[in-house]
């Protein structure tokens, strides 16, 4: 009966009639070793993780069919740099080289795909590709993003241009995996974006519901399943080397009750794929750590499945993921197509939607966002610098050392638990620190570029400093602004200073317009705005003049404005009667914005180019959660699940308007109690004023200010309008493109699984106008109503399930958050031509150090002229992603690289501090705008001149491992049956170095400048 069994199950499963293969079973060892989470790096080094290479590495040269796949590159490097011996590194090496110990992703974290932005993931990705292609010569070719919360449609993308030939997920809805493991569509052909289709689609696998991990349930013991060498331990490893629940050994009593467990998964499993090869994957959460346990627990439990294999239809072996992939491309099946249709949101339950953390812990957020901002600047900046000044005193090791400790921080805190808010409060801290730790020291390198001689001529800043006698000297203060981006740029920048009155003149001496008036966050200080005009990737140098006494009626000050305020008496919304009698109008170039003086609210906005008014409203409104898990659903770190309908977040409003000639800057407080003396909330709007310049009038700056929260409260911005857009919005994958986000009912949680993750960009529209928002830091979004726009921007949570209390994962965060969106209004043809480089200009706004203290002025010298760096500017769809010196140092010829990788030399080598990684990324979608959506043909040659002269151009793929004319991608089988080249040829001469980048591209080189420019 059971053989009559097994041939039923294998002909209900596709396989070729009268072929009674057995199932190929591929059991892949590898351990989950969260960079983050519940414990610190440091915690975890210590208690597991440096144990797991070691003991790999030993146990895996005890037995030639054994392998394990390594995923982290964060806790391989530090493994690698601080533990490993010389003889592992040794075995390492072979190990690497017979492919039984694999590098899967190859990126220094497993990062998280709804929260991250695209550059931080691209940066994370080359820092791990980096390090494995230099030291071992491998490219890694396969994913294993097994725990991210959901799927995006960007990452297949980013993995397809990166090399990879097959993509490997997890987390989906619950109810759409049951749905494709019934209908073994687990497996599919990837076409992420819409706009490259074909080009970069990729071969992707979906775990089945048993995920990552091995099944823990063994019906003949109380201990979980496979795990041999139990559980972890915290702080220390048990000197006996005795872990809580450790597995049964496998005996001659217990392997038949293994046996049987085992492969009845394995049938389990077989039946939701099209083929008769399984993935098992042998491990979990911090496992491995004691290898020579697991492997002599296997090793015999493999052996006696195989010698009955005939009994029981199943072979099994150990195996890397390429063994695996390897097996299924081979099987040479038709694939099914999928679109560009993401996985986001992703619900594991009816009432748990892990919709929350796309805004959990909204500080950390901020700080990895304005890291990667620095990061970038820096980035460019010292590029600049050793082109043109290779010789001079900013010691090149000294900055790589800076710019490297900002990569490896904010590549850490990508880790799935990491943006995301997921983690403890100490890991938090932890991710925190080593953020502003590497923004400190890239400041050093930045004054250092800005100030040291050979970067900027600026001698009367550095020269004497002696100060003339017997005069009455006003203050003076020098400030520099770098524009990080390859663009020109005129906009207002805010200097905070300490004085009332001030006026600025540029590096030529001349004056600048600018706005003084008090400041929205201290009583003690003022906002300087300045408006600023910036080639791409271009500094200049202002001056800066306070008065210590009131400025007189003509003085030298006359080009500063001095703003006065208008207060607004506070309102309570129970005497909001009669409302929108009472209108005030602020008005710039492009809009016409009303305040309701009922209720100090905003009450529409006009967008003056088409004539066309808005009703529209913004206020805070808050969702209230459970504390007893026993009573209903909960919120936590990770999960939204209010208890009822948002609320009002207010009782009362006040309102402040500031009138300006650069910015006109509304201010709105919002008291949670009529009685408050201090507001918990506010929005600080900033309208551009500069008629008949070229500051951009369509840019509503708002900054907010919520908390700290009561406790379960999770806080929404609602905007809701006239716009009749039938709860249908759009946000960003990424940072990448954009998602069409339809309004779904469910059963249970329709709320909470209507939220979306918003990393850069979000809007609504109907047929006449769009409503855009963009953001300096990622949050949840959803429109929950006709008309309305919410944006979750802090929560403050706390209840009593055991699981969260144990680990200390219940987002008591009593922080104070300080977001800042940008807001636009206008047809949909105007703002598509805008939001894409407004999300950018957001992310990467101009640079602004002041390079000393206000002081008496140092000797006088004439102005002079100054002569500014040659700016480099690319065409208005084209975005300079990167600009960097990566260090690594190994040949663009790879069998050359391999040659010296394997000599078995000593394989220290100093960093490269020639080669240049440029990036290119084409901002807008095939068919999105007439001309912006056209391919673009530049010569980088002639773009880059302002940099200096360039010699070489290479092509590479997306981390920079493969030489792009020798990537070779696998062709899976789809309906379509196309086949794809990755190949672009590219002639000599000025040839060489024109290249055309079509939409949604990104194109990424290695670039060798001459020597001496300047």
């Amino acid at each position: 009966m059971r053989f009559l069994a097994v041939v039923v199950f294998f002909l209900s499963c596709c396989y070729t009639a009268g072929e009674n293969k057995p199932i190929q079973t591929f059991v892949i060892p590898h351990s989950h070793m969260d960079v983050g989470w519940v414990y610190t790096i440091q915690e975890s080094m210590h208690a597991y993780a440096a144990n797991v290479y070691t003991s790999v590495t030993e146990e895996l040269s005890k037995g030639e069919g054994r392998r394990f796949i390594a995923v982290e590159q964060e806790f391989f490097r530090l493994w690698w740099d601080t533990v490993a011996t010389d003889s592992h590194k040794k075995q390492v090496r072979q190990l690497v080289k017979e492919g039984r110990f694999e590098f899967i992703i190859g990126g220094q974290v497993m990062h998280d795909e709804a929260v991250t932005d695209i550059d931080d993931e691209i940066l994370q990705m080359t820092e791990g590709h980096g390090f494995l292609y230099e030291t071992f010569g491998v490219r890694p070719q396969f994913s294993w993003h097994v725990d991210p919360f959901g799927a995006s449609a960007t990452t297949p993308v980013l993995f397809a241009l990166a090399g990879f030939n097959a993509h490997l997920i997890s987390r989906v809805d619950y109810d759409l995996k049951d749905t494709m493991q019934k209908n073994k569509k687990l497996q599919f052909v990837w076409r992420g974006s819409p706009s490259l289709k074909e080009k970069q689609q990729i071969f992707t696998h979906t775990m089945d519901q048993f995920s990552y991990c091995t099944p823990s349930n063994l019906p003949f013991s109380n201990s979980s399943g496979f795990y041999w060498n139990g559980v972890a331990l915290f702080p220390d490893p048990p000197k006996n080397g005795v872990y809580p629940n450790m597995s049964l050994p496998v005996t001659k009593e217990t392997v038949q009750a293994y046996a049987k467990t085992m492969v009845e998964n394995i049938k389990q499993r077989a039946a939701w794929f099209k083929t008769n090869h399984v993935l098992w994957p042998w491990g979990c959460d911090k496992q491995f750590y004691n290898s020579s346990v697991q492997f002599n627990n296997m090793d015999p439990l493999m052996k006696y499945i195989n010698q009955n294999s005939k009994e029981f239809g199943v072979t099994v072996q150990y195996a890397t993921l390429s063994e695996y992939f390897q097996a299924i491309y081979q099987s040479n099946l038709v694939w099914e197509l999928r679109g560009s249709e993401d996985f986001l949101p992703y619900s594991t339950e009816p009432h748990q939607a892990w919709t929350g953390f796309y805004a959990s812990r909204n500080v950390l957020k901020g700080v990895a966002r304005q890291a990667s901002s620095q990061l970038h600047a820096a980035e460019t900046l010292f590029t600049r610098y050793r082109i043109s000044f290779p010789d001079g005193p900013v010691a090149k090791d000294w900055a790589l050392d800076k710019l490297r400790a900002l990569r490896w921080a904010v590549s850490e805190v990508q880790h799935h638990d990491g943006i995301t808010g997921t983690e403890s409060p100490k890991v938090a801290d932890m991710y925190v620190r080593h953020l502003v730790q590497g923004m400190m020291g890239v400041d050093e390198l930045l004054a250092a570029l800005y100030l040291l001689p050979h970067s900027l001529d600026i001698p009367s800043i550095l020269g004497s400093r002696n100060h003339r006698k017997g005069v009455h000297q006003s203050l003076e203060q020098h400030v520099i602004v770098y524009n990080p981006l390859a663009w020109n740029t005129t906009t207002i920048i805010n200097v905070t200073v300490t004085f009332a009155t001030a006026g600025v003149f540029d590096d030529d001496g001349q004056p600048v317009p600018a706005q003084i008036q008090r400041s929205a966050q201290s009583n003690v200080t003022y906002d300087l705005f300045i408006v600023v005009k910036l080639g791409g990737l271009q500094h200049r140098k202002y001056l800066i003049k306070f008065s210590e006494k009131p400025c007189s009626r003509r003085c030298k000050y006359d080009w500063t404005y001095q703003a006065k305020g208008v207060q607004f008496e506070r309102l309570n919304i129970r005497d909001w009667l009669k409302t929108g009698r009472r209108l005030l109008p602020v008005l710039n170039e492009c809009y016409k914005l009303m305040f309701d003086q009922d209720t100090n609210l905003l009450h529409s906005i006009t967008y003056l180019q088409e004539g066309r008014r808005v009703e529209m409203t913004q206020d805070f409104w808050e969702y209230h959660a459970n504390e007893d898990f026993n009573a209903g659903p909960i919120s936590d770190n990770y999960i939204f699940s209010a208890n009822g309908a948002a609320v009002r977040a207010y009782k009362a409003v006040d309102m402040e308007i500031i009138p300006g000639k650069i910015v006109t800057e509304i201010r709105q407080h919002f008291y949670r109690e009529e009685t408050d003396k201090d507001y918990t909330y506010s929005i600080t709007t900033r309208v551009p004023e500069c008629f008949g310049s070229r500051v951009p009038c369509h840019r509503l700056e708002q900054i907010y200010r919520l908390g700290p929260l009561h406790l379960n409260t999770e806080v929404v911005l609602r905007t809701s309008s006239s716009l009749k857009n039938n709860r249908t919005l759009y946000t960003d994958d990424n940072g990448y493109q954009m998602m069409k986000r339809t309004y779904r009912k469910f059963p249970d949680n329709t709320l909470a699984r209507n939220y979306f993750p918003m990393v850069r960009a979000a809007y609504i529209e109907d047929e006449l106008s769009r409503l855009v928002l963009v953001s300096d830091r990622a949050h949840g979004v959803s429109s929950q109503a006709n008309g309305q726009l919410e944006v979750m921007l802090h929560r403050r949570l706390w209840n009593n399930l055991a699981w969260n209390l144990g680990y200390n994962l219940t987002l008591n965060d009593s922080s104070v958050a300080r977001p800042t969106l940008w807001m636009m209004l206008g047809s949909i043809s105007a703002t598509s031509k805008l939001y894409q480089r407004e999300a950018i200009e957001l992310q990467h706004r101009p640079v602004i150090m002041p390079i000393d203290q206000p002081q008496r002025p140092w000797k006088e010298k004439k102005p002079r002229r100054s002569s500014p760096v040659r700016s480099v500017v690319l065409p208005p769809n084209l975005h300079l992603l990167s600009l960097s010196i990566p260090g690594w140092n190994y040949s663009s010829d790879h069998m050359l690289h391999l040659r010296r990788v394997n000599s078995g030399k000593d394989l220290h080598s100093e960093p490269d501090y020639d080669r240049v990684l440029l990036r290119i990324m084409h901002l807008f979608e095939d068919g999105e705008d007439p001309e912006l959506s056209k391919p673009v043909t530049v010569n980088l040659k002639e773009v880059l001149r302002g940099i200096g002269e360039v010699k070489v151009l290479e092509e590479r793929s997306l981390t920079g491992t493969w030489n792009i004319t020798t990537l070779q991608r696998w062709n899976w089988k789809t309906a379509e049956n196309l086949e794809t080249s990755n190949n672009r040829a590219r002639s000599g001469g000025d040839e060489a170095f024109t290249v055309t980048i079509s939409p949604k591209e990104i194109r990424t080189f290695f670039i060798h400048f001459a020597t001496g420019n300047f």
